[in-house]
């Protein structure tokens, strides 16, 4: 993912997918990884700056909370409300935005989807 601070960012994205940055990777350096089970994220600093929708678009499904416990955990993150899609049946999901603006939406866990 290209993005203005790529160890800021990746700081980020480690919380929201509960791992962490690379230990080869520190503040300052033009690139971080974050791994996590069945996921790598690379982010990469480029000079310019977002001007339009995200190129990617990354939904996630909670594994071990509900849809909203997820939500909440990510905006405590310092994840930004973008939109939200949620209906009183119980289905939908939201829209959130990372700390560089990127989109990414948070989905019903799977137990949800069985229930």
């Amino acid at each position: 993912m290209d993005c203005a601070d790529a160890y800021q960012l990746s700081t980020f994205w480690a919380g929201v997918l509960d791992s962490s940055v690379s230990e080869d990777d520190q503040p300052g350096d033009p690139e971080a990884l974050v791994e996590a089970p069945g996921i790598a994220l690379l982010f990469v600093t480029v000079p310019e700056p977002k001007t339009t929708k995200n190129r990617v678009h990354l939904d996630l499904q909670p594994q071990d909370r509900t849809r909203d416990e997820e939500v909440e955990r990510l905006l405590a993150l310092g994840a930004t409300l973008v939109a939200d899609h949620r209906r009183a049946d119980g289905l939908g999901w939201v829209t959130l935005a990372d700390i560089e603006g990127n989109e990414f939406c948070v989905e019903r866990s799977a137990a949800e989807r069985a229930g």
